[in-house]
């Protein structure tokens, strides 16, 4: 298995190593409830589509949670990311090579660049999957761009969807301040809101299909016995460099990032990022 190649481009998010440090984070926080739910909507070999892939860590999931057949196309903009997904997980899953993929069990995989707004458009897939997706683009362009890669009555699943809420313990004066700065900042970015996941669900309001399930599923991370498990320090350290770039000069944000970064030297930080997870049904034509 190869090394995550690096890439330093400012509040970068298509970074296999940060991808890779928050699976175990995304695993605790996943709505045990909201994927019951589409395991039980899907029929026996779906035609599974993602937007912003990544590394590819939900096809491990999906082998994880029953799903052993059918077809996943995974798409996101980083060839260096895809070709990271397309090694990892091949060897991970001990899957079997396929003209432009790789098959685990019956689940035939791949992967490719491009822009998950308009590369699916008349796929007719059954599912579409947009993990911590619907915060970095505009929501109703994206549910427009999945309805028209679905069939009739076909399934969105939307987990991790941030929703404004950025803690971090044990508290400091500047708290709130750095917040607003950090939400500020990412909201100027085109295409992003940090309120995204109250903004689906005032949307979906709008869609004629039916929101089939939603509940929160809050990134909780924190220290057990001044450590954290697996690489979730360096994940948390890439956040508070997020947290860095969006602040500036801000005149709070170097006595609060000196304190946070040693906090988290010492493995006494704790991390609260609210989300929520979506399961959609589109209407009927």
């Amino acid at each position: 298995m190869g090394k995550p190649p690096t890439d330093t481009r400012p509040m970068n998010y298509a970074v296999p190593q940060y991808l890779e440090a928050k699976r175990t984070v995304d695993t605790r926080a996943f709505s045990a409830r909201v994927r019951d739910r589409l395991l039980a909507e899907l029929p026996e070999k779906p035609r599974i589509l993602e937007a912003g892939c990544g590394t590819g860590t939900m096809v491990s999931r999906l082998h994880k949670w029953g799903v052993e057949a059918g077809t996943y196309r995974g798409v996101d903009r980083s060839e260096s990311v895809l070709a990271y997904a397309r090694e990892q997980r091949e060897a991970e899953l001990n899957a079997e090579p396929i003209d432009g993929g790789f098959r685990v069990a019956d689940l035939n995989v791949r992967f490719e660049q491009g822009d998950a707004l308009s590369v699916f458009k008349g796929e007719d897939a059954d599912l579409l999957i947009a993990a911590s997706f619907l915060d970095l683009v505009p929501i109703r362009e994206a549910f427009d761009a999945f309805n028209d890669a679905l069939k009739s009555d076909g399934l969105i699943y939307a987990p991790l969807t941030f929703d404004g809420g950025t803690i971090f313990q044990p508290d400091h004066p500047a708290d709130r301040e750095i917040e607003r700065v950090y939400h500020d900042h990412i909201d100027s970015l085109p295409g992003r809101d940090v309120r995204a996941g109250r903004r689906v669900l005032d949307h979906l309001r709008e869609r004629s299909g039916r929101l089939l399930s939603v509940a929160p599923s809050d990134w909780i991370i924190r220290p057990r016995a001044g450590a954290y498990p697996a690489n979730e320090r360096a994940f948390l350290a890439t956040i508070l460099e997020f947290v860095a770039e969006a602040v500036g000069d801000h005149p709070d944000a170097d006595d609060w990032l000196h304190i946070r970064r040693q906090q988290l030297e010492d493995g006494v930080l704790s991390y609260v990022a609210h989300q929520y997870d979506f399961l959609y049904r589109t209407a009927e034509s």
